[in-house]
This record gives C-alpha cells, sequence and structure tokens, in this order.
C-alpha cells in the first residue's frame, strides 16, 4: 500500500477508536485500570509516565480507548513504545477487541499464544517488529478477527490455509515476511479484495481461486512466483487501481490480456519474462501514474499516447524487441 493510502487508513482506524472516548458516562473501570498496571509492571514500568495509577484511564492513559457506552478498555495500541515482549496481562482485558502494535524492533520472539484467549477480538496488527516464528495456529480461535496486520516482521513458513475459514476476516497484510511456500487455494474464500503478499519468498503459481475475486489491491512483488497470473486482473474489474506483480519468474502473454483500466493508478510488471505485446487499451488508463514493464520478452510497437506519454525509456527498456518512442528503437 502507498504511504498516503496507508495513511488515510490508520487515520480512520484512529477516528474510529478516538470517537468511542469523547462522552464517558463512568471513569475508568477498576478492574481495567488495575489490569492496565499489572500490563506496565510486566512491561519494568515502561509506561510509567504514560499510565499514571491515580489518572482516569479512558481518559488519559495514552494508547488507551475505551466505549462511550460501558468505560471499559476496549483498544490499545503501543505504536513506538520500547518493549520487548508482548505482556501476558493483555489477554485479561475482557473487552478488549482492537490491539495496535507497530515500529517497535525491539519485540522479538513469537506472537504468544495467550492472546488466543481474546476471542472477542475484531483487529489485530503487529507490524514493523522483529517477531518470528510462524504464523500463529491459534488464530483460527478468534471468530470476530477481521483486520489482520502482520506485515514488516520476520515471519517465516508457510501461509495457513485456515485463516481463510474465519467467518469475517476481509483484511489481511502478510507483506514484508520471510513467508516461504505456495500461496493456498484457500485464499479464494478470502472476503476482502486486496492481497498483500510482496517481499516474501513465495514459490509457484496463482492459484485459480484467486481469479472471482473482484480485487482492488493486487501486491505480489518481489517473490519467486511462476506461471500466468493474469486471470486476477483479466475480469474487466471495476474497482481495480493497484496491480505490482514486478520481480517473480511470470511468463505469460500479455498480448490478449484485456486490463481493467478505469481505475488503475499502479501498473508494475517490471523483472519478470512476460510476452507478448502492450495492449493498446493501456493509453485510456487516465489515472495512470506508476507503470513499468521492463525488463521482460516483450515486443511490438508501443502504444506511445494517452497516459503513457508521461512515461520515459526506462519504463520500456530491456525488453526483446519493443520498439517506437521514448524507446530509440525504430519499429
Amino acid at each position: 500500500m502507498f504511504p498516503f493510502i496507508e495513511l488515510i487508513f490508520t487515520f480512520f482506524l484512529f477516528l474510529t477508536l478516538s470517537s468511542s472516548t469523547t462522552a464517558y458516562r463512568w471513569r475508568c473501570v477498576p478492574e481495567d485500570r488495575q489490569i492496565l498496571q499489572d500490563i506496565n509492571k510486566e512491561l519494568n514500568n515502561t509506561m510509567s509516565n504514560a499510565w499514571l495509577p491515580d489518572e482516569d484511564c479512558c481518559q488519559h492513559y495514552i494508547g488507551v480507548y475505551c466505549d462511550s457506552d460501558t468505560s471499559r478498555v476496549n483498544a490499545i495500541a503501543f505504536n513506538g513504545v520500547p518493549i520487548s515482549r508482548i505482556p501476558p496481562s493483555l489477554a485479561r482485558v475482557p473487552y478488549l477487541r482492537q490491539i495496535f502494535i507497530h515500529k517497535i524492533p525491539g519485540l522479538t520472539g513469537e506472537i504468544p499464544e495467550f492472546l488466543s484467549n481474546l476471542t472477542g477480538l475484531t483487529s489485530l496488527e503487529i507490524s514493523w517488529t522483529n517477531v518470528t516464528g510462524p504464523i500463529p495456529r491459534w488464530l483460527h480461535r478468534l471468530p470476530n478477527l477481521a483486520f489482520l496486520v502482520l506485515s514488516y516482521n520476520r515471519l517465516t513458513g508457510t501461509i495457513p490455509p485456515y485463516l481463510f475459514d474465519l467467518p469475517n476476516l476481509n483484511w489481511l497484510r502478510l507483506d514484508r515476511n520471510q513467508l516461504t511456500g505456495s500461496i493456498p487455494e484457500a485464499f479464494g474464500r478470502f472476503k476482502g479484495n486486496s492481497i498483500f503478499l510482496s517481499h516474501n519468498m513465495l514459490t509457484g503459481p496463482v492459484p485459480k481461486s484467486l481469479a472471482h475475486i473482484d480485487w482492488s489491491q493486487i501486491e505480489l512483488q518481489w517473490n519467486r512466483l511462476i506461471g500466468d497470473p493474469s486471470p486476477l486482473f483479466n475480469n474487466r474489474s471495476k474497482t481495480l487501481w493497484q496491480l505490482d506483480l514486478s520481480r517473480n519468474l511470470f511468463d505469460f502473454d500479455l498480448t490478449a490480456v484485456q486490463i481493467p483500466v478505469d481505475k488503475l493508478y499502479r501498473f508494475d510488471l517490471s523483472h519478470n519474462m512476460i510476452r507478448g505485446s502492450i495492449p493498446k487499451e493501456m493509453v485510456n488508463a487516465t489515472s495512470l501514474g506508476i507503470f513499468n514493464v521492463s525488463y521482460n520478452r516483450l515486443c511490438g510497437g508501443i502504444p506511445y499516447a494517452g497516459q503513457l506519454l508521461q512515461f520515459d525509456n526506462t519504463t520500456f527498456f530491456h525488453n526483446r524487441c519493443l520498439c517506437g518512442p521514448p524507446l530509440s528503437v525504430a519499429c
């Protein structure tokens, strides 16, 4: 996801959380405050300046959010807090629905199983850390989970098929890890419309089951995927705006692929083994801002018109026999 889009998405989540702290009927529930103090002890008083014992945890504890009707703590965010482990008492917060752990490089070890006790959890983000191990098998015990972000970590192993049996999961990010194996066929049961698996070590073809999903964003770059992924975006989707398949081993004929250009902003197929020619409908992609087909095996004249006029020769070079402007090779 582009930084500005991610910022908007994070801001939306923040507004969702913040809105629940505007009108309290009661002060912080003593049970919740005591658990927060226990969390602080488990973190060696890391939160001592942010979670003062005598203050209202709903209004004054940084990173703590409460339900406006009950004043029960329902969300906790550890963003940039210098912690080295996830505190066990976090699983004791009875009405916790959202956990955000972001940009904490000192956080190591595996994602702890005690989080599976939070069966009401709807959002879980652990990103930009150094957590290791596989994607937890216990995630299937969280039936309400809708938002799962485990990107920018050091997770290993394969993508577990049971993730896609979660009945409410519609946002999933697994990019920037060290995941191996293939994309499971079970991904076709995913209820979201964005796939973020870039910068891993995934192999094999893209499952055919993914072709029926009306994708909005497809990020598969920097893997070792093979074959023909064009069914992903060959369905005349009206919502696709970002497609990045760069730096894989994809090998297919681009000539007859029907690229949905209505909302397309990013189109990057560079560093593959793609054959054929550039489809002429690319000149009709009026929102196109990023385009790259370099380092492939494409041939034929470049349809250098419309939005494609904004791109220089680096967008097209190192192909087998592409010709015409902006390249210096005449057709």
